[in-house]
């Protein structure tokens, strides 16, 4: 049964500018694993965007929106061998999702030049 569903769009600039100005903001917002993909890819700041947007529609999916419990480093955005992104949950993030029941997890990202868009689709 599905849970919850959450959408995001996002302008990939603003995502470059948090970069720039914030020189942390790479590693509070996004895990090692995601870093050493993103930075692997032509379209680098657009893969970032993608991920931003997959780890807000996550929150609005789970019904919680941003809140001190959830780490934005905890919502990782990976990818299967074929390509398919997944949702890997990680410590309170992941004990919040457990404990509200969510057994699986959908993920599509897409982007374009200025703008990245996720939907993320949680089911208990």
């Amino acid at each position: 049964m599905i849970f919850g569903i959450g959408i995001d769009l996002i302008e990939v600039n603003r995502i470059e500018r948090a970069m720039a100005k914030n020189s942390s903001f790479k590693t509070r917002m996004y895990s090692q694993a995601e870093i050493a993909y993103c930075d692997s890819v032509a379209s680098s700041i657009q893969s970032y965007a993608a991920r931003f947007a997959a780890k807000e529609a996550f929150m609005k999916a789970l019904g919680t929106g941003w809140a001190d419990e959830i780490s934005w480093s905890e919502i990782e955005i990976l990818r299967e061998e074929s390509g398919r992104p997944i949702l890997n949950l990680l410590g309170r993030t992941r004990e919040i999702a457990d404990t509200l029941g969510i057994q699986r997890s959908f993920v599509s990202l897409t982007h374009l030049k200025e703008y990245a868009a996720a939907v993320v689709t949680l089911e208990i």
